[in-house]
């Protein structure tokens, strides 16, 4: 009978899984020191760039009138703005990569974030909404629609989905949606002149009256995505393996859908349709930290508001003392993020 000596026994999967926990541990601390820095310099820098010890001083009550405006009124709620729109999107693009097992899956590709604007659009045009605290339902509801249709249409046929199909509907179907999008705006620009900015992706303006009705919705979705994790670490090895395993695929499917739209509409209906944010952030974290998607969801969470954050300080002082949208300093910091995937021997797997 043949023993096992202790090296043999030292490359055993379960002696790998505290590293790996550690590792997690490690890397949640230091993403969250990277999101206490960047609150601190979108509190700090802007047309009237502040001290941080004036950031702290406003912040106990002893500011000035001036910067308690600037501080209190105007960049903590932009700032919280950026965290909770960033947490939706970095976590939805991460259960939609899992879910169709594509890595060029983000709410924005697929075109959920299109189906969102569209409703908005519609809402303004037909309606007469003016506040952007009226477009957090007609968001919800278009993402709803999209993300169902484009996973209806990816699976027609044959089979389950296919990751190539769901992307190819979910482009063809976002690049319909924003050229009717496009229309109805062109069809009457003083009713859209309130819609603008928003259409471009910006986290000025934001009031608490606005991102306190969003928040139980992203508080939601974050958490039915945590606990849809296991579930999706099933699936990544076949759906057929996941129902061996004992998975509810259906339930899964069913549970992925109600959190990317309310993550998605969430997030769009408070500050517009933002792109490459969850398709980036997901990627990042599974570079840096493995596939394991109970990993992979949380740290997204935190992450993706690092980044939204920093390009929205960016868009501050690149062209002072104007403003660029932060959904299109997104876009370009995405942008080359998409093109070092593309040209990568292996997109990080799935």
């Amino acid at each position: 009978m043949t023993t096992l000596t202790p090296v043999e026994t030292s490359g055993a999967p379960h002696a790998r899984i505290p590293r790996r926990g550690r590792r997690a541990v490690v890397g949640a601390i230091v993403l969250l020191a990277a999101l206490a820095a960047a609150v601190v310099l979108s509190l700090a820098i802007g047309a009237n760039p502040l001290s941080p010890e004036a950031v702290w001083t406003t912040l106990r009550g002893a500011g000035t009138t001036e910067m308690d405006y600037i501080v209190l009124e105007l960049r903590i709620p932009r700032t919280v703005t950026g965290i909770v729109a960033g947490a939706a999107l970095g976590v939805a693009g991460a259960l939609i990569q899992a879910f169709t097992r594509n890595p060029l899956a983000d709410p924005g590709i697929l075109g959920v974030n299109a189906g969102a604007a569209l409703a908005v659009a519609l809402g303004v045009s037909l309606l007469g909404l003016r506040d952007v605290s009226q477009f957090v339902w007609f968001a919800f509801f278009g993402a709803l629609i999209v993300t169902v249709a484009v996973y209806l249409i990816g699976s027609a046929g044959r089979g389950s989905a296919d990751p190539l199909r769901l992307t190819l509907a979910g482009v063809a179907l976002g690049a319909v949606l924003s050229g009717i999008t496009t229309g109805i705006s062109l069809s009457d620009p003083e009713a859209f002149d309130s819609m603008r900015s928003w259409n471009a992706g910006t986290l000025l303006g934001r009031g608490f009256d606005i991102i306190i009705p969003v928040l139980p919705f992203v508080a939601v979705g974050v958490a039915l995505a945590v606990l849809l994790g296991p579930g999706l670490n099933a699936i990544g090895l076949g759906e057929d393996v996941a129902r061996a395993q004992g998975a509810n695929v259906a339930g899964i499917r069913v549970g992925v859908i109600i959190a990317v739209t309310l993550l998605t509409g969430a997030a769009t209906a408070l500050a517009g349709p933002i792109s490459f944010i969850g398709l980036m952030v997901p990627h990042v974290i599974r570079w840096t930290f493995g596939v394991d998607q109970r990993v992979i969801l949380p740290l997204s969470a935190v992450l993706a508001p690092v980044i939204l954050l920093l390009a929205d300080v960016l868009g501050r002082v690149i062209i002072a003392p104007a403003e660029v949208p932060v959904g299109i300093v997104a876009a370009f910091v995405g942008a080359p993020v998409l093109i070092a995937l593309a040209r990568r021997r292996q997109v990080s797997a799935l």
